[in-house]
């Protein structure tokens, strides 16, 4: 038996959630296959941080409700190096927007729920094993076994290990940056209002808040680390060398509920669409997270493809899905650009000509109102 669809979407994260809302909402018919339970999907932690554009298609089109009520408004981030601390308030500066603090998998809740409501279907623990872009076809087993499903569009929203990318041929811009986070996830409160990034030697550290009782830490550390070898005291002792506490102030500190290891690297498929496949998200382009990108561009794509297939499907007009990778790539490089600057202003080098261009950086940073706004207009933009 081959199931039907007007639009066929691999994946039930952020882009492929919003994406089949979108079109439910005009009454375009949706499946979404998606490899993890829907507790996994639900419960997995990823970034929340919003920027504008994110939480303007979320309040547009009625999927907000969560965001609005639990997000947390955040405009200031704080950089601390050698020279001492400095914060930026960003809600100031450029184009004077702030990003929305609201956990990815509070939203991925959301949107599965609404998604359901629309009369959507979610076939959960289903991993698909092939894609044929030419008929828009996948195939998939579950618990019950194979599966064929097929629609007039296919999405592929399946992240960057996903399988629908396999299906696009053309160029794949790598680039591994060389650095590896040991990204943690502490059962404490913030321990400082902003977003901040601390530079030193011993290698960067940043403090991000996700809830009032869960705040996210990185901390550089060689490739090829085992997590399992950072105990909570080892990780603690570090934070506190890095963040500078004897100068500062100490960190409130709880017990680590989530250990992993971040590799540092970009990739960019240029086309990211073939026959009728279309690319979102990861599957598209992997960004590193220095940037807290990634969820916002897999929205801002799944806007403009939603758009572009209510064109095909209901006016018979495939020109915006032509131009769908013209679109999008330009804003996908602006937001690699920016993550690279990230990744050189926040990490040390082991030569001392670097050293000294970074804590320059920095400098400017924190005296040209020229460099502030142009950091406040990319760190919240799309």
């Amino acid at each position: 038996m081959v199931d039907h669809t007007a639009v066929l979407i691999a994946g039930a994260g952020p882009a492929g959630l919003v994406l089949g809302n979108l079109l439910q909402a005009q009454g375009i018919d949706t499946l979404v296959v998606e490899r993890a339970s829907r507790e996994q999907v639900q419960t997995r932690a990823r970034a929340g941080f919003l920027g504008p554009n994110t939480a303007r298609i979320l309040t547009e089109h009625g999927l907000a409700a969560g965001m609005l009520h639990k997000g947390r408004s955040h405009g200031v981030c704080a950089f601390r190096g050698e020279d001492g601390e400095f914060e930026l308030d960003y809600s100031t500066l450029g184009r004077g927007e702030v990003h929305t603090v609201y956990p990815q998998q509070d939203l991925v809740t959301d949107l599965v729920a609404e998604y359901l409501d629309r009369g959507g279907e979610i076939r959960f623990g289903s991993t698909v094993t092939d894609v044929d872009a030419s008929t828009a076809t996948i195939r998939y087993r579950d618990e019950r076994g194979e599966g064929v499903a097929t629609g007039r569009f296919l999405a592929g929203c399946d992240g960057g290990n996903g399988v629908t990318r396999q299906a696009v041929p053309g160029p794949r811009l790598t680039q591994d940056h060389g650095v590896s986070w040991l990204a943690v996830l502490a059962e404490a409160p913030q321990s400082m209002a902003a977003v901040t990034y601390a530079v030193h030697d011993d290698g960067f550290a940043g403090h991000m808040a996700r809830s009032p009782g869960v705040t996210r830490y990185y901390l550089q550390v060689p490739p090829g680390d085992d997590p399992g070898e950072w105990t909570d005291e080892r990780i603690w002792a570090a934070l506190d060398t890095r963040m500078r506490t004897e100068e500062f102030g100490q960190l409130k500190k709880g017990p680590i509920a989530e250990r992993r290891i971040v590799r540092l690297r970009s990739e960019v498929l240029d086309p990211i669409q073939h026959a009728r496949l279309f690319l979102v998200g990861d599957a598209a382009s992997s960004i590193s997270p220095s940037a807290a990108k990634g969820a916002n561009l897999a929205i801002m794509e799944a806007e403009l493809l939603a758009s572009a297939l209510i064109s095909a499907l209901r006016h018979d007009d495939e020109r915006p899905l032509v131009a769908y990778s013209r679109t999008c790539l330009p804003r996908i490089w602006r937001a690699q650009e920016f993550s690279r600057w990230m990744i050189d202003l926040l990490h040390p080098q082991d030569d001392d000509f670097h050293r000294a261009l970074r804590r320059a950086r920095l400098h400017s940073l924190r005296d040209s109102r020229t460099h502030q706004d142009f950091f406040a207009e990319h760190y919240v933009g799309i």
